[in-house]
């Protein structure tokens, strides 16, 4: 998962990354733009099709596994 935060001062923005890079680039923008200033803003996440679809993938391959052994189970009767 990416993060993105957002400053609660500017609206700037920390291109997406894992969260510590994140936090550490708004940290850096508060204390270049906003010293003095308790960091603020929100935090944005984003999923990615990549991090949701594996579990997919995984039990769409169980689910043709099974059913090739069962079309082969069923051949063998015949």
């Amino acid at each position: 998962m990416k993060y993105r935060y957002w400053c609660g001062e500017c609206g700037y923005k920390t291109p997406w990354a894992d969260e510590p890079a994140g936090r550490l680039a708004q940290l850096r923008h508060y204390a270049r733009w906003h010293a003095g200033v308790v960091p603020g803003g929100h935090r944005e996440r984003r999923h990615r099709w990549s991090d949701v679809g594996q579990g997919c993938l995984v039990l769409l391959c169980l689910a043709l596994l099974l059913l090739a052994a069962l079309v082969l189970a069923w051949l063998s009767g015949h």
